[in-house]
């Protein structure tokens, strides 16, 4: 086999770049704007193509105009993709058109490297994560000029961001006694580190005085007079700031065991809820050895989105749940290589475990005061990405995706570090049915949740017959459900 030409991927990068900037504005009736994309194809001889958004038609995304119009009847399972901006994805796009990460499939290109994600609500990770499940590499731009495609893009960034804002769903509840000062409670009961660190995100460079923070979070509703005119402490600024909130409200903290062959390993987290995530992700890296993976780069990158997600799924555990049930705490449950959040209370009205699962619920908040001050620590999203994010950053780290229950009265959100946890988490009456092959593929299903007839069969490489038989006994299993019929048949993982 002839040996593919090296090349240089900083200089396709910046070619993506210039070119972009050539891209032709849309003229749209409603003033939405288009963005600038640049994309570059290198192929195996050595040579690049170049195409950039409405080079040869208005509103042609840039990868179609390279892919199809340029290179629509030549092989390109060897080519490799530079954009600088991620994919539109599979089904975002209104039919007849395709998608722009479904059309680099098509062609069997297997590395893309990418400038920015998309922050639009229609993409918004969505074309990165299906390039994944498919097998892609994905390798994003050098910091440098992802900051280039930014400023090119401030306008339509900015609009996007407003326009996930505005379909959003978020709810304002009534206040309720968590709103109300504690007795004999004072600042001095508040933790000072905690207090000085959000104090710190909260005014970033800017200069303020004491008083101006207390009024800050009087406006938060955490703070409010009590009658020697003196600042008192809410409930919630208790849970958020205190040193012992478990002291005034016993359902707070975080319980964490884990479970090994030498019995249990148990650790209660009681302090300031602002420091529980990096507490608990802290404790996690010391006692959990690092996952074994025979390349260094990915162990480092799968270990990394491991606690990621550990991380926001603690973060979401302590904003959302609900803290009216006293009898209930956060649960922490590591088994092996998977890690269960217990956070007490249903998913929040509207939102259903089916639309979790899916990743695409709405932003609805239960604790809204909760929220914000963790939103402005960077420990949680107000407009619904952190949601998405998680999805994103499986996919591209190659792990399962997490897999959210609810045993009444907890939701449960599964957190695995590989894809063989997935697979070792069914019931020993499904998993014994399983032989190696379809262990292989169900490792690839957990990572997607959905899946065609054909991409199950080019993700593993095997027939269409062999496809077929092993999706019709993972749902004979209950493992997958089926939904449609014919070329529009999908399966799905059963929650």
């Amino acid at each position: 086999m002839a040996k593919k030409p090296a090349f240089d991927p900083r200089e396709l990068m910046e070619r993506a770049v210039e070119v972009m900037r050539s891209s032709v504005p849309e003229k749209r009736s409603d003033d939405t704007v288009s963005p600038k994309v640049g994309a570059v194809l290198w192929k195996p001889d050595g040579s690049f193509d170049v195409a950039w958004r409405g080079e040869l038609r208005e509103g042609d995304h840039a990868e179609y105009t390279l892919l199809e119009r340029k290179n629509g009847n030549v092989d390109l399972s060897n080519c490799v993709l530079f954009a600088t901006l991620e994919p539109c994805g599979p089904d975002s796009r209104n039919k007849p058109k395709i998608g722009c990460a479904r059309r680099i499939t098509n062609a069997r290109i297997k590395t893309v490297y990418f400038g920015c994600e998309d922050p639009h609500p229609k993409v918004a990770g969505e074309g990165l994560r299906f390039l994944k499940q498919m097998g892609v590499e994905v390798i994003p731009f050098d910091r440098d000029l992802q900051e280039a495609i930014e400023r090119e893009n401030a306008d339509f960034f900015d609009q996007a961001l407003r326009k996930a804002e505005e379909i959003e769903e978020e709810t304002a509840l009534e206040p309720s006694h968590f709103d109300q000062k504690l007795p004999q409670v004072s600042l001095d009961d508040l933790d000072h580190e905690a207090l000085t660190h959000y104090r710190d995100f909260l005014f970033k460079n800017s200069t303020d005085s004491e008083e101006e923070f207390h009024r800050r979070l009087a406006h938060q509703g955490l703070l409010v007079k009590s009658n020697n005119d003196l600042w008192a402490p809410t409930r919630f600024a208790h849970l958020l700031f205190g040193k012992q909130p478990r002291d005034i409200l016993p359902q707070a903290g975080i319980l964490a065991t884990i479970h090994g062959k030498e019995g249990e390993d148990p650790h209660n987290f009681d302090g300031p809820m602002v420091l529980g995530p990096d507490q608990v992700i802290a404790w996690l890296r010391s006692k959990l050895p690092d996952a074994i993976d025979r390349s260094e780069a990915r162990r480092r990158r799968s270990n990394d989105a491991f606690y990621e997600l550990v991380r926001e799924g603690i973060a979401n555990a302590l904003v959302h749940r609900d803290y009216s049930i006293e009898g209930s705490k956060i649960q922490l449950v590591i088994e092996g290589d998977a890690v269960t959040i217990r956070s007490p209370g249903a998913p929040v009205e509207p939102i259903t475990v089916e639309q979790l699962q899916s990743f695409s619920a709405p932003m609805v908040s239960r604790n809204p005061r909760l929220h914000v001050v963790f939103s402005t620590m960077e420990l949680a999203e107000e407009r619904g990405f952190g949601l998405r994010s998680m999805r994103t950053v499986a996919g591209v780290a190659g792990l399962p995706l997490p897999k959210f229950q609810f045993n009444e009265p907890y939701l449960d959100l599964t957190i695995y570090r590989s894809t063989e946890a997935a697979v070792q988490s069914l019931p020993a009456e499904k998993l014994t049915q399983l032989s190696t092959s379809e262990r292989e593929g169900w490792e690839w299903i957990v990572s997607n949740q959905t899946v065609t007839t054909s991409e199950y069969e080019v993700a593993i490489d095997v027939s269409n017959r062999t496809a077929l038989n092993h999706l019709k006994k993972f749902t004979k299993l209950g493992l997958l459900e089926r939904f449609g019929s014919g070329p529009s048949t999908e399966y799905r993982v059963v929650s």
